[in-house]
């Protein structure tokens, strides 16, 4: 494949930030199968960021020629207290996170599932952590607490200290080139870069995608970046622990509906609007166009064949919030109509979908 449609494909949203693009070219122009990788805490159930976005994005690496590692961060979970810090269900969840990726069209052949407690077996695993832990300061370590999505003054357990150095050491024990994670992982990326240069071990490239925001809008909670920019999106980001502001890849037609006529999205606002961040992210990711029926005596039918004009015509107030949202969920419906008839026949998916649903999800 072409060297620029490999970066293009790499680069297309919903990617936000590449650190550096010089060296993603060199590493691209230098290696013909690059290894990328995302971490993810098993903590409950997937919603339309960590299932369909995540598959839009891992086969654009596929397709540029990348080996993609998916990698289930149980232990992580565990320092984390997800699930009330149950480790058999963190690891249920971690199975009910495979089928998920599945369902949403992860290409099975193309990527790898690991899971972080196989590592953990692996006495050199740990020797990263520890070599990691003291090239950093604790300064620098609780600086990058806030990728477990929680602020430096929620930090009360010596074990999560041990997390950010958990997180470096993943990319350097997998032998990652690519870290390919979301906006509010950066610190623990930049961490590992400035790692790997210290310890002669190698830089990896950065690719960031933008976190989906929640149908709640923007949420100034602050207090994850210094950055406003990027703390807005970490503190707005789709959170499976306010179920009402996440559309999950599971959810029935008439749920995915009654979600979206609830989301904020303000009239010709199309900055920070979250019924716009899914059709940019997600919808246009799919289909070519959307199609939003209308009245005659409102303009009748209209069909934007791209995100840009779909923008456009909003901003200029020819589509109104009312008729978008039920375009986006009838949209939304059809695309998750694969994820939902998965779940219906795959007996252990259903299965481990019904326990997680039961669960107690914790922050």
């Amino acid at each position: 494949m072409d060297l620029e449609r490999k970066i293009d494909l790499i680069s297309q949203p919903p990617t936000e930030e590449i650190i550096t693009p010089s060296e993603l070219r060199t590493l691209l122009e230098t290696k013909e199968h690059p290894v990328a990788y995302d971490g993810f805490e098993p903590s409950g159930l997937a919603h339309l960021g960590s299932g369909l976005l995540k598959a839009i994005k891992v086969k654009d690496f596929s397709d540029a020629g990348c080996r993609y590692i998916l990698w289930i961060a149980d232990l992580h979970a565990l320092i984390n207290n997800k699930l009330g810090g149950d480790l058999e269900l963190i690891r249920k969840a971690g199975k009910y996170l495979e089928h998920t990726w599945y369902a949403c069209g992860v290409p099975k052949g193309k990527i790898e599932i690991k899971w972080v407690s196989d590592a953990a077996r692996d006495l050199d695993y740990w020797r990263r952590v520890i070599e990691i832990s003291r090239a950093t300061t604790l300064k620098r370590m609780m600086r990058c607490v806030t990728i477990m999505g929680r602020k430096e003054s929620e930090i009360h357990q010596a074990a999560q200290l041990i997390y950010p150095a958990m997180q470096a050491a993943d990319i350097f024990w997998l032998g990652v080139d690519i870290c390919q994670l979301g906006m509010d992982q950066r610190r623990a990326n930049i961490l590992a870069r400035e790692v790997g240069e210290k310890m002669k071990w190698w830089k990896p490239v950065c690719v960031h995608h933008h976190m989906l925001m929640g149908l709640q809008g923007p949420t100034k909670m602050g207090g994850y970046d210094e950055n406003k920019t990027i703390d807005l999106q970490i503190s707005s980001k789709m959170s499976k622990s306010i179920p009402k502001t996440a559309v999950f890849v599971h959810d029935k037609p008439e749920e995915i509906r009654e979600k979206i006529r609830g989301a904020l999205c303000p009239e010709r606002d199309v900055e920070n609007n979250p019924v716009l961040e899914i059709c940019k992210h997600i919808i246009f990711r799919r289909r070519d166009s959307l199609m939003i029926k209308r009245a005659k005596k409102y303009g009748g039918d209209t069909e934007p064949q791209s995100y840009i004009e779909l923008e456009s015509a909003y901003r200029d107030g020819r589509i109104h919030p009312l008729d978008l949202k039920e375009a986006v969920a009838a949209s939304l419906a059809e695309i998750l109509e694969p994820a939902r008839e998965y779940f219906r026949k795959n007996t252990e998916a259903r299965r481990l979908l019904e326990e997680i649903n039961r669960a107690e999800i914790t922050r």
